[in-house]
């Protein structure tokens, strides 16, 4: 029979989590689009311009045919007003105050153009009948000679994300004493426009829980949770964060977060096949370390995009400096590899790991699609496909997919001097041993095989000597038939313990001594890292419709165009002569952290922002583009970009400049005059609530178990498939979920369950959902199960240690409505509040507690199962909580 209790408080669980995170998700979770309105549907109330507001819809849906190639579909050019006007083979396109005899507007309006299932809005296309009936004007003097390509407007470069840094006056409402102050300013004077307010300041317990979990990952202790409420100094919040800054936790917690931004896998993605990279987890501990350590994010960067460029080459032992820096370079080894899982087209799997890694680069350090200009110039942003390719130079050198390297093949040996020494000593000894081995099975096999000839008659006694004593290549076709008919004349080392057991017992003796020997040898371990191969430096071209079977012109490495005007200020060469290697990809990282970079300090700040209040000042982390969100606070994250750079790009500076600020330390409370005006709160009225991470919530459930191992760093927990099919981690091994195996054809299933990423190739945001399987996997799972058991075993443990706040709670009257015995199972349940939620049990919860146990009690009596009935009861309410709205969501 099925344990009632049990499922009685499954039940309630899932009542309680769907009730709970379904709340959530309605005041959290709304969709967020902070778009400004259709540029088309505002066009039509204004004067319109080709450069503004016509060549954007003709680049998205007509330019890749009518512009872009040098062979013009239908000899039509739309690049320009009078290139439209001078028309194509079917005659002029365009005839201004004319929409009825434009051709281009007859195309489009007949659904013919453009070709396929993608056309132009309703709105689109009225835009360009009021433009061309309007006269089709143009800003400005069409240049006579425009060259190939696209090319980039001035529209296009004054876009918000490839204007130049700048560093804007802080609010005159606010006092301009402190960057922190600074923050505050900016959003105040938002929140002013819109008639809101900050809320007041979050209680001091949830504002340590909310600090601890976002610099550790970690709940606090409840002795760390009193010890700052009874802390009354000025300073003490900043002291807090000073300490969990300084926690070994910190590393481990913000390291997940850039490994998702660099798609960290422990697996090569190569379909079923999904060959595993053993090394892998030594990049992921030098992101943890780097953290810890604080290293300058340009110094983090430039090792991950460089670090062979910066080691050198070597001589005589490997540094640790250099092993250190070769390791970082596994960030641009993350990019899923089939080249060793036997791709059915090789050349297209080395390609596209090229490509993939070109994308992490792209959403990750320059927040751009940049992998939709492979095979066409960009159809929103001014990214050519030559500019792609440009970006492609930049790390061919080392990813030379016509003198490819295999996974196996770029692993460096981290083996001594002093390694390969013992090696040849053990392999001499070996040897040795192997040779009295031989000897002595040979004196074994001829002593066996004279027995059994003697068992044969006399007179073909000596044939068989001689047929078994010729080397197998050398016997005549009479011996090799003489012995397959004789078959218990062929004695040799396999069949030889069928004769004589002691023998092959004392030779089995010498393979235990050989084993013994070889398990002296230290041993060889291995990075896996990216590099070039000196001397070699491969001509990048661009691809035809991105087909790498057709090359077209050869360009030179290079930043966008649109980012760069002046090249030579990226300091780029084709082959820097002062470095064994091209030295380009340590060129481009000291130009993307040279301060000023109109991207990649943005997007930095922009991830940190985000990771910190839930909700970022530009939605779309990975794209800055035409098809992203604007921001809601331009002028804020400039400044924060400027202001970190010229910090030495101090990551821990940047977080307590966010962290002090009132907007971060406000409450979460909803306000329903806010509601009114702000319901998404793009304007940081509240602080949002969130939801915790899978690998954050699986970690505090350990923590809560008291099971947690925080051992740091080394390989990482392997994975398995449970009876039933979901993978799960070694439960012999409950480290921290960072440690955990990441395998791309089996993510592990709990984790998965709350939006963990599987990764393809990177995750520049995580998707946060609300669905029934992590109920499921919260009623269900042998982990959650085994947890809240152990939870419950140390609520046992720790009884005697809890404290029960005199005077608050009625113990003694709660516990006489509990059989025999109930007051010491009441005082073990109180226990769990303080773990879980690190607050005292409240009077009311207290009452709830009494009944929920008074019911479940009787229900186990009722059924006849009392056996271990508190440790039961213990556990079912341990779940309970562990699944809870207010242990899984921080405020």
């Amino acid at each position: 029979m099925k344990d009632m209790l049990a499922w009685i408080g499954r039940c309630w669980l899932a009542w309680s989590l769907s009730v709970a995170t379904c709340l959530a998700v309605a005041e959290e979770n709304p969709t967020v689009d902070n778009k400004q309105t259709d540029s088309s549907t505002a066009a039509l109330s204004k004067e319109l311009f080709f450069e503004k507001d016509i060549r954007p819809i003709l680049r998205a849906y007509c330019l890749d045919c009518h512009g872009a190639e040098t062979e013009l579909k239908g000899g039509l050019d739309l690049r320009q007003k009078r290139l439209a006007e001078q028309g194509g083979d079917s005659g002029a396109s365009l005839v201004p105050g004319h929409p009825e005899t434009s051709m281009m507007l007859q195309r489009i309006e007949s659904r013919e153009m453009p070709p396929g299932e993608k056309k132009l809005t309703a709105t689109e296309v009225e835009t360009i009948r009021m433009w061309i009936s309007s006269g089709a004007k143009t800003l400005r003097e069409e240049p006579t000679d425009i060259g190939e390509g696209l090319g980039i407007t001035e529209e296009e470069k004054s876009f918000w994300s490839f204007r130049p840094l700048t560093s804007p006056p802080v609010p005159t409402s606010v006092s301009k004493g402190s960057l922190s102050t600074a923050i505050d300013g900016f959003i105040q004077q938002r929140l002013a426009e819109a008639g809101l307010s900050l809320n007041t300041r979050a209680e001091r317990r949830a504002l340590i829980r909310r600090a601890t979990l976002d610099l550790t990952g970690l709940m606090p202790s409840a002795v760390e949770v009193e010890q700052f409420l009874q802390d009354t100094s000025p300073d003490a919040y900043e002291r807090l964060l000073d300490r969990l800054l300084q926690s070994p936790r910190y590393g481990e917690r913000w390291g997940r977060h850039w490994l998702d931004v660099a798609g960290f896998a422990e697996s090569d993605g190569a379909g079923n096949a999904d060959v595993k990279r053993p090394y892998a987890y030594k990049y992921r501990d030098y992101v943890v370390r780097s953290l810890n350590e604080n290293k300058p994010w340009n110094q983090f960067l430039i090792e991950q995009m460089a670090g062979d460029e910066l080691a050198g080459e070597k001589k005589g032992e490997w540094t640790t400096e250099q092993i250190e820096l070769l390791t970082a370079t596994g960030y641009l080894r993350m990019a899923a590899d089939a080249s060793s899982g036997g791709a059915a087209d090789p050349e297209l799997a080395k390609n596209q790991t090229i490509a993939d890694t070109l994308k992490i680069v792209g959403t990750g350090l320059l927040g751009l699609s940049v992998q939709c200009a492979q095979c066409h110039d960009h159809r929103y942003d001014p990214i050519s496909q030559k500019d792609y390719h440009r970006l492609r130079a930049i790390i061919e050198p080392a990813l030379d997919w016509k003198n490819w390297r295999n996974p196996s093949q770029r692993l460096i040996s981290l083996a001594t001097e002093a390694d390969r020494a013992k090696w040849a000593e053990i392999d001499k000894e070996i040897a040795k041993v192997a040779e009295e081995r031989t000897a002595k099975e040979n004196e074994f096999i001829r002593r066996t095989f004279d027995k059994e000839v003697e068992k044969q008659p006399e007179a073909l006694r000596q044939a068989f000597r001689d047929a078994f004593l010729a080397a197998p290549q050398n016997r005549t076709p009479e011996q090799q038939k003489l012995l397959a008919d004789n078959p218990s004349l062929n004695i040799t080392p396999g069949v030889l313990y069928q004769y004589d057991q002691a023998a092959a017992d004392e030779l089995k003796k010498y393979g235990t001594q050989i084993d013994a020997l070889a398990a002296q040898k230290p041993k060889e371990d291995f990075i896996s890292v990216l590099n070039e191969v000196p001397g070699t430096l491969p001509a990048t071209f661009v691809f035809h419709r991105g087909d790498h079977r057709q090359p077209t012109k050869q360009v030179s490495p290079g930043d966008l165009s649109v980012i760069c005007q002046n090249e030579t200020a990226t300091g780029i060469v084709e082959d820097d002569p002062n470095l064994p290697s091209s030295g380009r990809r340590l060129a481009y990282a000291k130009w993307l952290t040279h301060g000023r970079h109109q991207l990649f300090g943005r997007v930095m700040v922009n991830r940190i922002w985000f990771q910190h209040f839930g909700q970022a000042i530009v939605e779309s982390l990975g794209d800055f583009g035409k098809l992203g969100n604007t921001p809601t606070h331009p002028e804020l994250l400039d400044l924060l970009a400027i202001e970190w750079a010229d910090h030495g790009w101090d990551l821990k500076w940047l977080h307590k400049q966010i962290m002090l600020s009132d907007t971060y330390q406000q409450s979460s409370a909803i306000r329903a005059d806010a509601m009114q005006v702000d319901a998404l709160n793009q304007f940081y009225w509240r602080h949002k609530v969130k939801r915790i991470e899978g690998e954050i919530l699986r970690d505090c459930i350990l923590q809560a178990s008291g099971n947690l191992d925080q051992k740091m760093y080394g390989p990482s927990v392997g994975v398995v498939e449970d009876d039933v099919g979901q993978v799960v981690a070694s439960e012999a091994m409950p480290r921290r979920s960072i440690y955990l195996e990441v395998l791309r054809s089996k993510p592990i299933s709990f984790l998965t369950a709350f939006d963990t990423p599987v990764m393809e190739t990177n995750c520049d945001r995580r998707a946060v959902s609300t669905v029934a399987p992590q109920a499921l996997m919260l009623l269900n799972s042998d982990f959650i199960l085994k947890q809240s058991e152990k939870m419950s075993q140390r609520l046992i443990s720790e009884a005697a240690l809890n404290s029960v706040p005199n005077g608050q709670l009625d113990i003694d009257g709660s516990a006489a409505k509990l059989p025999d015995g109930g007051k010491n199972l009441l005082i073990q349940a109180i226990g769990a509040w303080p773990i879980a939620y690190q607050r005292n049990i409240t009077p009311e919860e207290l009452s709830l507690l009494t009944q929920y146990l008074r019911v479940q009690w009787q229900n186990y009596i009722a059924t006849g199962n009392t056996e271990n009935v508190q440790t039961k009861l213990l556990t079912n309410l341990c779940q309970s909580i562990l699944s809870s709205h207010e242990f899984i969501y921080v405020e």
